[in-house]
């Protein structure tokens, strides 16, 4: 079936390694690029050149402001197809008609730093999705983290103006440990929770393909007879969720600050297509009130053993974007793009994005008609009376550019709910006008509480490293103090352990939430584990056994495991390929396994230190070396767990370490 959203692209596109003349913006053609006019070779330049004045301007002109947050971004093509109809639930087209394959556009981005930052940083990551439906497009515009920071909109500027570098200095870059975030921590405790988990292994996610993503705000689906029931939206990676270690993602930061958005081209391109499945979690309306939360509060989560998470479709992106900027960094979304089906909650977060979005791209693009650049515009048709403005891209024909009208017989007219038209659920508002909160907002702690049970012993101690060094990091005292003063709410055991490495005093009294409460589902130790798409570096220290090589390289690909062979230099081995890199090229942060080959009576520095490393962050290691002694008087410890021995040349339990990923043994 065709992607209507790719047919309609190729309309926009032009091929420049195709043969074609060298024109000005009008053109022109032109003889020279290279020099501009002058009074002589030696000359002045002269103010005639139209044609350097034309492509310099242009060239000046050529960047647009960045976004506020998430401005360091990548983004990539795809489709959804349904599962199963859910037309009990919605009249949403795409969600109910299980033979429609819908484009999709997907935004995947970090939040605090800027364009320039690194992708592997401590952060939230975004996870923006718009649907190209026949109804309009729809945007799921989310984040890998299921929660936010605060409970009104109110807030976001000064949040975000509190995580940001500091105004001062405009120091730190790309990083929440710094004191004007957590004086803000201190001072608004229904950050709490999200500080939990922007503290653990979600926020240094191991790829893009190995996240999950979520709507964050309570929604409605509403049917055809007007039933209307609460909803969350959920994406499941296909890959499992997993993560990076700390030490290893600020190697990588140094190492390839592109890591992530590189790791999603390469996958594409290679035709490893990146896969999510879309849960829902649903409540009916009646049952709004009967939760020890509220629904609608933006920190909490619905525990996915209260309100089970039905899987209904699938995300799958297939295509690398062919121009960074005219889609990636143009790509407008907005929780306010919505079709038949899909409506609003009271979520007080949500309804100020949907305030802020429309505000924002006007600034960043330029105008009112940014749904006409080509990444953004629907694939159905538009047609209305918002006329001219900045960029205007058609020619409207026609007398009239009002509603009603009788000169052009009221066209375009409206449209019935029957027919399609967008119809706002009718959901009964009776209040008076008041600044606050209501009091089913104000617990902050509990889940918090909940988040922390629910995890591994290695998870806890990570999350326990992280607020350390984020705290400690900071130079008040008293906001360090603050701070600690949440900690205290939330676990004794933590505030403890904090207070111990940072050097502020314990809280005298313990405000602990007491509840043992757990849930399986927040722990990235119950994901799916794979050796899929996973990347092996093969290293060589002397001349390998290249028959053996060669079938263990084939075991590797029979289970979808990447590769790279590295070496002193780059050459040629005589029946398994080439040598992609070199000690001095890559790095052991970027790679998910190592295996090492060594014929030498002595192993070098840099390989003992790349496989020293790989075993520092509790990565699988395989060992065929002939001389073992450099091995036993390293870091690495061959008894240890995730650590193989293939002088039998089997291969098999390698690569089920592969799939295991981590063995936290070693740390415990």
């Amino acid at each position: 079936m065709a992607n209507k959203k790719d047919e309609q692209l190729k309309k926009f596109t032009i091929n420049n390694e195709n043969e074609a003349d060298l024109t000005t913006n009008q053109g022109l053609k032109i003889t020279e690029d290279e020099f501009s006019l002058k009074a002589g070779f030696r000359g002045p330049t002269l103010m005639e050149d139209f044609h350097f004045r034309e492509k310099m301007t242009h060239f000046d002109h050529e960047r647009i402001p960045e976004r506020i947050v998430h401005a360091r971004g990548v983004g990539a093509h795809g489709i959804f197809q349904l599962y199963e109809s859910l037309i009990e639930y919605t009249k949403a087209d795409f969600l109910t008609d299980t033979s429609k394959i819908t484009p999709v556009f997907v935004r995947f981005s970090t939040v605090q730093g800027s364009k320039g930052s690194a992708d592997t940083v401590r952060d939230v990551r975004g996870f923006a999705t718009k649907f190209y439906t026949d109804e309009g497009n729809f945007d799921l515009v989310g984040n890998n983290i299921p929660i936010f920071f605060i409970q009104d909109a109110i807030k976001f500027p000064d949040f975000v103006h509190a995580v940001k570098p500091e105004p001062d200095t405009d120091i730190p870059q790309g990083a929440s440990a710094h004191d004007t975030f957590w004086d803000f921590v201190g001072q608004n405790p229904e950050t709490a929770h999200m500080v939990m988990w922007l503290m653990s292994d979600r926020a240094i996610p191991r790829s893009f393909r190995m996240m999950e993503g979520f709507g964050v705000h309570s929604f409605r689906l509403i049917n055809a007879e007007g039933k209307a029931h609460f909803v969350k939206f959920h994406w499941k990676p296909k890959l499992g969720l997993h993560s990076l270690v700390w030490d290893e993602a600020q190697r990588i930061s140094g190492k390839n600050p592109d890591f992530h958005r590189q790791d999603l081209y390469d996958a594409i391109d290679q035709g490893e297509y990146p896969e999510w499945e879309l849960g829902l979690q649903i409540i009916p309306e009646e049952n709004e009130h009967q939760f020890d939360f509220d629904i609608l509060d933006p920190t909490k989560i619905w525990p996915e053993e209260d309100v089970p998470v039905k899987i209904v479709g699938k995300l799958t992106l297939n295509r690398n974007v062919d121009n960074f900027f005219a889609e990636t960094e143009q790509v407008a979304f907005h929780p306010g793009h919505v079709v038949p089906g899909i409506d609003f909650s009271n979520d007080p977060l949500l309804q100020g994005r949907l305030f802020s979005y429309t505000d924002t791209q006007l600034s960043r693009l330029g105008g009112p008609n940014f749904h006409q650049i080509p990444i953004n515009r629907p694939v159905c048709p538009f047609t209305n009376n918002q006329r001219d403005g900045i960029h205007q891209m058609v020619i409207h024909k026609g007398q009239t550019s009002y509603h009603r009208n009788a000169l052009n017989y009221n066209q375009p007219a409206p449209v019935s709910a029957d027919q399609g038209g967008y119809e706002h659920y009718q959901e009964k508002v009776d209040g008076r006008k008041i600044r606050g909160r209501s009091d089913s907002f104000r617990d902050f702690f509990s889940q918090a509480k909940l988040f922390y049970n629910s995890f591994a012993i290695y998870e806890q101690q990570h999350l326990k490293n992280a607020l350390s060094f984020e705290i400690g990091k900071c130079k008040s005292e008293m906001v360090k103090i603050n701070a600690v003063a949440i900690l205290n709410h939330i676990d004794r055991q933590i505030t403890q352990e904090v207070v111990d490495k940072i050097g502020v005093p314990l809280p005298d009294e313990n405000h602990e939430v007491t509840s043992t409460k757990k849930s399986p589902a927040l722990s990235m130790g119950n994901t799916i584990f794979k050796a899929d798409t996973k990347k092996v570096a093969i290293l060589l220290n002397g001349k390998p056994d290249e028959n053996q090589l060669r079938k263990w390289i084939m075991k590797l690909l029979e289970h979808k495991v990447n590769y790279s062979i590295i070496d002193k230099k780059i050459h040629e081995l005589n029946s398994v390929g080439k040598v992609t890199d070199t000690f001095e090229t890559t790095d052991s942060s970027l790679f998910d396994a190592v295996l090492l080959i060594s014929s030498e009576t002595e192993i070098s520095t840099p390989i003992l230190e790349f496989i020293e490393t790989e075993f520092k962050h509790y990565k699988p290691i395989a060992l065929a070396v002939s001389h073992p002694k450099p091995i036993e008087y390293s870091r690495v410890k061959l008894n240890a767990a995730g650590v193989y021995d293939l002088t039998s040349s089997i291969i098999a339990p390698f690569i089920e370490g592969i799939a295991k990923g981590r063995f936290w043994e070693r740390q415990l």
